[in-house]
């Protein structure tokens, strides 16, 4: 099965061209600038004529629409898989998203660290296959422009545990790029760079 990821678009999905076949294409959110509905729509207009079988996309911090109202007003076609801490099988493989990022100003989706952000990775699922999350682990592919790394130590413990094939991430976009451990491949997709330029490709991979 052939998957192609990418995050962070900021309303310049339309520069994407020549996307490689896959059988599932996945976003890992921040698809719009200011979260407003004409770009949630603009970029689901987008997505849902991809040529690709299957299609799941997450929210990140910046789509407060999604975070305020969901999908009303929003139609979907059947084969876009909208997850919310949720997930799907696909294919007998097991995908789980999340938008939640650690608290930042006040943006969207976000949840305070601790206590309050680890209940959301206590729901993951012992049996996924692929975690999506907006934002990354601490530690891994989430260092700043700033020298700092901004990623969550709860969600790092909770991918120790589970172990899931693949985390697939965005939200720090200086930090784009592949690592992988005994357990575990992680991709941030970030396509656009820290000043929004779009200079990454979407990644491409096996599972």
């Amino acid at each position: 099965m052939k998957i192609l990821f990418f995050s962070d678009t900021h309303g310049k999905h339309f520069m994407l061209k020549g996307m490689p076949d896959a059988d599932i294409i996945i976003c890992g959110g921040d698809f719009t600038m200011h979260g407003l509905f004409g770009e949630v729509k603009d970029f689901l207009d987008w997505f849902s004529v991809l040529p690709y079988k299957h299609k799941i996309f997450i929210a990140g911090n910046h789509d407060f629409y999604l975070e305020s109202n969901g999908l009303y007003n929003v139609h979907l076609p059947s084969n876009i898989h909208y997850l919310v801490n949720s997930g799907v099988f696909i294919d007998g493989v097991f995908i789980y998203g999340s938008p939640v990022t650690p608290y930042f100003h006040n943006w969207a989706f976000n949840e305070k660290r601790g206590k309050q952000i680890k209940l959301f990775w206590d729901m993951i699922p012992e049996n996924t296959n692929i975690l999506i999350t907006h934002g990354p682990p601490f530690g891994i592919l989430d260092l700043n422009s700033s020298g700092y790394y901004t990623g969550c130590y709860d969600l790092g413990e909770t991918v120790r545990r589970i172990k899931p094939r693949y985390h697939l991430f965005g939200h720090i976009h200086e930090s784009y790029g592949a690592y992988k451990n005994a357990e575990t491949t992680f991709f941030n997709g970030c396509i656009l760079n820290e000043k929004y330029k779009l200079v990454n490709e979407p990644i491409l991979f096996d599972y």
